[in-house]
């Protein structure tokens, strides 16, 4: 099952406040709108890909515990980015120094790109797909991004001003400068 693309303009034109508000009256529906408007409509995914996603939310979820220096969020997160699209990266982490100076609406979506942004790809995912997202995350402000691709065993790794460095088969995966200290095993997310 793929997600369904909605192209509403330009006969609807949803403000941020309606389109969190579809968001609030659909909460059995994972929703994401684009920079040109669309509304995506993503299925649930089946429970392998479910599984892989709870561990590496949980992992983030520890290490930021631990660490500190910011909070970790799962694919029920959504960030409106600065280019207008609304998006829910499956894990996440900000740096608590940039959510407390940005005060944000603890009931609304986050106004910003994460710091960290990980997609991990479902059956149903095309890799094309997910990799312009991750591109997209990017080119929005994110300082480091995953993609971790079971189907082909491998992780594809963003970063600003550089190209997409894939790794094939990786066991492991650094949070680099963006995480200090963060070690992702990926023994039951890659396998």
């Amino acid at each position: 099952m793929t997600a369904l693309i909605l192209n509403l303009s330009p006969t609807i034109e949803l403000t941020d406040e309606q389109f969190f508000q579809l968001c609030q009256n659909n909460r059995d529906l994972r929703l994401e709108r684009t920079a040109e408007g669309e509304l995506i409509i993503m299925p649930p995914t089946g429970w392998e890909s479910g599984n892989r996603n709870s561990r590496l939310t949980q992992r983030l979820g520890n290490w930021a515990d631990a660490d500190g220096t910011g909070l970790a969020f799962d694919s029920s997160t959504g960030f409106k980015l600065p280019n207008g699209a609304n998006r829910s990266p499956d894990a996440s982490w900000i740096s608590r120094e940039r959510l407390e100076a940005l005060n944000p609406d603890p009931a609304s979506f986050l106004p910003l790109a994460p710091d960290f942004a990980v997609e991990l790809r479902s059956a149903s995912d095309s890799l094309k797909t997910v990799q312009q997202k991750m591109q997209e995350y990017i080119d929005n402000g994110v300082r480091l991004g995953w993609l971790i691709d079971p189907q082909n065993q491998q992780v594809e790794i963003y970063r600003p001003g550089q190209d997409v460095e894939v790794l094939q088969s990786p066991t492991s995966l650094s949070g680099e400068d963006v995480l200090p200290g963060f070690i992702l095993d990926l023994a039951q997310i890659l396998s």
